[in-house]
C-alpha cells in the first residue's frame, strides 16, 4: 500500500533535541517519527589500554533498549547478564560511524563514549542512534574544546523495497513486511562508511542497489543539516 503520511522519498518527522539532559558532557534526543532515541556523550582524561601511548583518543558506544520500548516488555540484558547479538552488532557499528567522524590525533589522549539508549523504537533505532550520537559528540567535543577533532557529519538511514515500491526510512511496519532492508551510513562529503543490505524476501540487483544507495544520499543530506544546526542550537545563547 501506498504511504498515506509523506513520499516514497521523504523522512519521517525527524527531531534532534540538543542538551536534552543536565549531566553529560553532550546530550541529544534523536526523534525519527516514534522512535526516540537518548543519546549522551561523556568525556574522560584516559584512553582504553590497546590505544595508551599512542598519543590518539578514543571513540566508543553502547546501545540498548528499555525494557517497554516495544509493544512488550524485554528483560533488561544487564538481568540476564549478557548482551545480546544484535546489541553488540549496532553499538559496534555506532562505534565504527563516529571514530570515522573525529580526528582521533587532534582528540589527543582522551575518550569520548557515548551511550545510546532507545527510548521508544518503530524502526530505525540503530539510524536514529547515529545521526543522534553525532550531535552529542559534536557537543562534547566542544565543551573539551577539542571542536578541531570533529570531522564531516555522519548520519545513517533506512530504505527498502517493500511491495516492489523503494521507500526511504522505513518504520516498523514497513521493515516488517520488506522484501529488501538496508541501513546506510555515509557523511557529509558524500561519502559511505557502512552500508548494510538484507535480502529478505527476494535477492536484489545492482541498479536497484545503486538507486537505494542514491536515495539513501538524498536522506543522509537532509540529517546532515540537522546534526549541525543542532549542535549550534546547543549553543545559543
Amino acid at each position: 500500500m501506498p504511504r498515506k503520511d509523506r513520499g516514497a522519498d521523504q523522512l519521517r518527522p525527524v527531531e534532534v533535541v540538543p542538551n536534552f539532559t543536565e549531566h553529560a558532557e553532550g546530550s541529544v534526543l534523536c526523534s525519527f517519527g516514534r522512535t526516540r532515541v537518548l543519546c549522551t556523550a561523556t568525556a574522560e582524561e584516559k584512553v582504553p589500554s590497546h590505544v595508551k601511548g599512542s598519543g590518539r583518543g578514543w571513540v566508543t558506544a553502547e546501545y540498548g533498549m528499555l525494557p517497554r520500548a516495544t509493544h512488550t516488555r524485554s528483560d533488561r540484558e544487564a538481568a540476564k547478564g549478557k548482551q545480546s547479538g544484535r546489541t553488540q552488532e549496532i553499538q559496534r557499528l555506532i562505534g565504527r560511524a563516529l571514530r570515522a567522524a573525529t580526528d582521533l590525533a587532534a582528540l589527543g589522549e582522551r575518550q569520548v563514549l557515548i551511550d545510546c539508549d532507545v527510548l521508544q523504537a518503530d524502526g530505525g533505532t540503530r539510524t536514529a542512534a547515529i545521526t543522534g550520537a553525532y550531535v552529542a559528540l559534536g557537543i562534547c567535543l566542544r565543551r573539551m574544546q577539542r571542536e578541531k577533532a570533529l570531522r564531516a557529519p555522519v548520519a545513517a538511514v533506512s530504505l527498502g523495497i517493500v511491495s516492489g515500491e523503494l521507500l526511504l526510512d522505513l518504520d516498523y511496519q514497513e521493515d516488517f513486511a520488506a522484501e529488501v532492508d538496508m541501513n546506510v551510513v555515509g557523511n557529509a562529503a558524500g561519502e559511505l562508511l557502512e552500508v548494510q543490505g538484507t535480502a529478505e524476501k527476494r535477492p536484489f540487483t545492482p541498479a536497484q542497489l545503486g538507486a537505494m544507495v542514491a536515495l539513501a544520499q538524498k536522506g543522509l543530506r537532509e540529517l546532515h543539516q540537522r546534526q549541525v544546526t543542532a549542535i549550534e542550537r546547543a549553543f545559543a545563547k
